[in-house]
């Protein structure tokens, strides 16, 4: 069973300044809910009630968001209205949220390595903090948990993007086992269209061993002079089958503006207290 989930949320977020100067790039709102809120009720969904969130400094605001707030909810209790009261405790109760702060930005494998004295001998997911991935059939690390129970074997999601955008990406190269899972043999971050293995590129969502812990150990700095989560991938690969899955869903990159802009429309078409009429300009807007 895959019980604990790994949430890394430390990064400066620069692509989005100046508010993240202020606010956590995962607080972010879509509409009038922060991303990592999505990216949290995503895990419970798939069945993860533990959940340890790799903070960095001045991003109390994430904590604060999943805590308890007593004179909030007291006050929203007096209203008639108790909608807004039962909203809040929700937030507060979503899952066992734990929060570690990585002192030092070493890059998303060092915060990860963090996480070795939660997560103990088992198995479990990261699911990074500022990237929403949507399905209308099943949450996409629910997707990776059934891939998990399968095979036994570390898992990430990928999706499909176009041949000449790979060199945005870290790409995936292996050979096919089935419709969505492909056996991995090589990962290779943002390749040239002309030598990149495939079109699927990671998508933010990981099933990972134990083993990768003493991977993360062993590796050096890399690009940016930090650890790379990639690079400690690609020496497990060396002990470890790892399989990638091509989730069925659609991926939001909110540290991206334009994508952003897209999802805050896309959110918006689904919200059901909009009116007819200020749906029909959103969908003028795609």
């Amino acid at each position: 069973m895959i019980t604990k989930a790994v949430i890394p949320a430390a990064g400066f977020g620069t692509r989005f300044l100046p508010i993240t100067k202020a606010i956590p790039k995962e607080m972010i709102p879509i509409i009038d809910t922060p991303t990592i809120q999505y990216v949290v009720e995503e895990a419970v969904d798939s069945g993860i009630e533990d959940i340890l969130i790799i903070s960095g400094k001045d991003k109390r605001a994430i904590e604060d968001h999943f805590d308890s707030n007593p004179a909030l909810e007291s006050r929203l209790a007096e209203k008639a209205d108790q909608s807004w009261y039962k909203m809040v405790r929700h937030i507060s109760n979503l899952a066992n949220i734990h929060i570690i702060r990585q002192k030092e930005l070493n890059g998303l494998g060092d915060a990860i390595r963090h996480a070795r004295w939660h997560v103990g001998n088992h198995p479990f997911a990261i699911l990074l903090g500022d990237t929403i991935l949507h399905s209308d059939s099943k949450p996409v690390t629910r997707q990776l948990i059934d891939v998990y129970r399968e095979y036994h074997q570390s898992v990430v999601a990928v999706q499909r993007v176009p041949q000449d955008k790979v060199s945005r990406y870290g790409i995936v190269g292996g050979h096919k086992i089935s419709e969505n899972i492909w056996e991995m043999t090589e990962m290779i971050e943002k390749p040239a269209p002309e030598t990149a293995p495939s079109n699927l590129a990671f998508a933010g969502r990981y099933i990972l061993t134990a083993s990768i812990f003493d991977k993360l150990d062993e590796t050096p700095r890399g690009k940016n002079d930090e650890i790379q989560l990639t690079d400690a991938m690609k020496a497990l690969l060396a002990d470890e089958k790892t399989f990638a899955c091509i989730f069925d869903g659609k991926r939001y990159d909110i540290g991206n503006k334009l994508d952003y802009l897209k999802t805050l429309v896309e959110y918006g078409l689904r919200r059901e207290e909009f009116s007819d009429d200020f749906r029909t300009f959103l969908k003028t807007v795609i």
